[in-house]
């Protein structure tokens, strides 16, 4: 298991760590919410199923750019701050736009959604994760 290896390295530091966790929880989120479209598409809760369909394929994509993400963050490479930094600022405006929507669980899921984009992100700016991360390799 390289992954968890690289994870418990004493090279990497804890707000490295923590980063990770943070995106994580972001992958678990995406994940979710597309199974969760998935299931309103197959019963027929959806009234377009192109548009879910396309927000389907959306969401496990993000998600899978962020665990590549957070693979190159782990293994010291820099490539990996600018897609997780690009999704946190999409999660800021999205979490600020469900608060503003006024509905139960959406301001709920809006505020988790915006705690976790804002800790990640200022945890990316860290002098430890940016200078743990500044490899510029393309090995694996």
């Amino acid at each position: 298991m390289p992954v968890l290896e690289a994870f418990f390295a004493r090279r990497v530091p804890a707000f490295l760590r923590a980063l990770v966790i943070g995106v994580l929880v972001e992958v678990i989120g995406l994940v979710a919410f597309a199974l969760v479209l998935l299931g309103e598409l197959l019963t027929g809760g959806s009234s377009s199923v192109g548009v879910s369909l396309f927000l389907v394929l959306f969401l496990l994509g993000v998600a899978w750019v962020l665990v590549v993400s957070g693979r190159a963050l782990l293994a010291g490479r820099r490539i990996g701050r600018g897609p997780v930094v690009t999704w946190q600022l999409f999660q800021i405006i999205g979490s600020v736009a469900a608060i503003g929507s006024g509905t139960g669980i959406a301001v709920a899921g809006g505020w988790a959604a915006l705690v976790i984009a804002v800790a990640v992100g200022a945890l990316l700016m860290t002098p430890s994760v940016t200078a743990a991360t500044s490899e510029t390799g393309s090995a694996d």
